[in-house]
């Protein structure tokens, strides 16, 4: 039979085809996912999981007019080739290219940007209620991997759309994963939904054996006075219909002849439906229904080969933190670690194999974790919260009001600070040392090296009198030696590690190493320049400022952070509180905008901030030191 898939200019198309055709194109299209992420690299498990459901809902709904929305769009690649992206489909998560994420500005079937979790239902509802308000009748779909469910706005929306009582669909795709297997009540009480499949079964052939016989209806009626209370025993769908749900399930998500079926009926039905839908994530891959885990995200690879073990890179940071947590936990058994669903992800698979009643998976549910944590440390506990830096923004309130008014002790490892490559805007850390330098009572340090990493984490940890984060980059580290013990550093002291007269670069966690590039850039220019490791955004090291306004009449900030608020902007604060006029002041770092997806290595080259880029820049700005020397900022 014909490829069907190169067919299609559109999801209009689907809707003629025959359930045969329907399969064919699942095969398709689990092909190119597979063969697209070996060459580019991506979300492989959780959008091979959804194949089935993205071809029935472009079957029986008619987007853009029906709004589909996904809930992480590590789901949407199936979504992106059945609506008018295949040709590009090959430059996913490139510079230019498609992005590994639904994004407005992409599509019109991309009904909402996502890439954190546990929003759909919320904007979906949003969608539905703009909806009524304009006299239309069209569909809203919110399709929600189980992980979401751990995430507190997931119920949110489902609490608002049960009392609204308006039409909206939520599908809830449940593959037993988020990146790490689910936690937690949620995920128990859906395995308990799907162990109630017998029961279905067997209520449909009983209510049907009722109806055909003498007086069929009345004993219908009679039955169904005790139905609810029967089916509350055996099957616990109760949590989804008394918040004002009904619900359809649990299918087989792979069956698709029942998956548009299901669809079809729920399309014709009033008020707010879940439809519950059992998957396998990596479903058609063998390598990736195999090892769950470590195909959620992959780099390229050999698709008839799979992933190989390949020679280990230096130490992630990410590593390092996980080694050192552990070492610095078998001397203090008050240390407890937590994480938002991302276990392998931050670096806590020893921690979590080695100090099981110590280890804390909370869901991805960021807000609860900085809360637990606090109340953790209010009973004398020393927490450690491993989070993306994208992802701790959640929890901002909680940072404030739970954590840092009452002074408590808490330590937040942020990880992928700055920028992160090909997952892009909604993934960078970029605003992480502004958000956290404003707030009272913290300490915000940002290390050299995987060295210094080490010894921040035993700073943070000996730290009793208010909380502490340490933020460092995604990816491998610079390879140096990891020596000695971890020993605590003297809270706000910077380090020179590099004399020059003509220039002063001031130089935050993961921009030291570009510093030193860029000052070896100007000596073969017959021009010197001094790099300072300031390793703590806050507090400053003020006697170290001083020492270097005295001395130099330019002065370079570098951050991988927003330049609105962060570590440039703290010196101009300090310099202008002070009436510190004698050097001219320029801060390099992220502008006021999003970075579009690319490699690591085109986004700082975008920004500016590659070594050599920052030594040309250091270059042009000695040469207008003639110019009135006062504290400003040259973006």
């Amino acid at each position: 039979m014909d490829a069907i898939l190169p067919r299609l200019d559109g999801p209009e198309g689907l809707a003629e085809l025959g359930l045969g055709e329907l399969r064919q194109l699942c095969g398709e299209l689990r092909e190119e996912i597979v063969s697209t992420v070996s060459r580019t690299g991506g979300h492989l498990g959780a959008s091979l999981g959804v194949v089935e459901l993205t071809v029935a809902l472009h079957h029986v709904f008619r987007s853009p007019r029906d709004k589909i929305i996904w809930d992480v769009g590590h789901q949407a690649y199936g979504h992106k080739l059945l609506t008018g992206r295949r040709d590009r489909f090959g430059t996913l998560r490139q510079k230019g290219g498609v992005s590994g994420f639904p994004k407005r500005s992409e599509s019109a079937h991309d009904a909402f940007d996502v890439g954190h979790a546990s929003t759909a239902i919320s904007a979906a509802l949003g969608y539905a209620l703009a909806r009524d308000a304009r006299g239309e009748d069209h569909a809203v779909i919110a399709i929600v991997g189980d992980g979401a469910l751990t995430g507190g706005l997931a119920y949110e929306g489902l609490n608002n759309a049960g009392q609204l009582r308006t039409n909206l669909i939520v599908v809830l795709n449940d593959n037993e994963m988020s990146i790490s297997p689910n936690v937690g009540a949620i995920a128990k009480h859906l395995t308990r939904i799907t162990s109630g499949r017998a029961y279905t079964r067997f209520e449909g052939r009983v209510w049907s054996l009722l109806g055909r016989g003498p007086g069929g209806r009345k004993m219908q009626i009679l039955a169904g006075r005790t139905k609810e209370a029967l089916k509350r025993l055996v099957v616990p769908t109760i949590l989804f219909e008394e918040l004002g749900f009904k619900y359809f399930g649990p299918i087989d998500g792979h069956d698709l002849a029942t998956v548009v079926r299901t669809l079809r009926s729920v399309k014709e039905l009033p008020g707010p439906i879940l439809v519950h839908l059992v998957t396998q994530k990596g479903k058609g891959y063998a390598f990736a229904e195999q090892d769950r885990p470590r195909y959620h995200g992959v780099g390229c690879f050999d698709k008839e080969e799979g992933l190989k073990t390949v020679p280990p890179p230096p130490f992630s940071f990410t590593d390092v933190f996980g080694r050192t947590l552990v070492e610095l936990a078998r001397q203090d058994e008050r240390i407890q670690a937590v994480t938002a669903a991302m276990p392998e992800g931050t670096g806590l698979s020893e921690f979590r194999r080695e100090f099981p009643a110590r280890f804390h998976d909370v869901g991805i549910a960021e807000q609860h974790a900085v809360t637990f944590a606090a109340g953790l440390a209010c009973a004398g506990q020393r927490p450690v919260v491993a989070v993306y830096s994208t992802f701790l923004q959640r929890a901002f309130d909680q940072l404030i009001h739970d954590v840092a008014l009452q002074r408590l002790p808490v330590v937040f490892a942020v990880d992928r600070g700055g920028l992160v490559g090909e997952d892009g805007a909604t993934h960078h850390g970029a605003f992480d040392l502004s958000y956290l330098r404003l707030i009272p009572n913290f300490v915000v340090m940002a290390p050299k090296d995987e060295n210094e990493l080490r010894h921040m984490l035993a700073t943070a940890l000996k730290r009793e009198d208010g909380p502490s984060a340490i933020r460092y980059p995604r990816g491998s580290g610079l390879g140096v030696s990891l020596l000695g013990e971890p020993t605590a550093l003297p809270i706000g002291r910077a380090e020179v590690v590099a004399q020059g007269d003509d220039a002063c670069l001031l130089a935050v966690g993961s921009l030291v190493a570009p510093a030193l590039e860029a000052a070896q850039w100007l000596r073969r220019a017959g021009l010197s320049a001094g790099v300072v490791n300031m390793r703590f955004v806050k507090p400053l090291d003020e006697e170290c400022l001083a020492q270097v306004w005295r001395r130099h009449r330019l002065v370079v900030t570098l951050e991988e952070n927003s330049l609105c608020g962060g570590f440039g902007a703290a010196v101009l604060e300090w310099a202008a509180r002070l009436g510190a006029d004698e050097a001219r002041v320029v801060t390099l770092g992220l502008p006021d905008r999003f970075i579009e997806h690319a490699s690591r290595r085109d986004q700082l080259a975008e920004v500016g901030l590659l070594g050599e880029q920052i030594g040309a820049r250091l270059l042009e700005e000695i040469a207008r030191t003639s110019q009135p020397r006062r504290a400003r900022s040259v973006s």
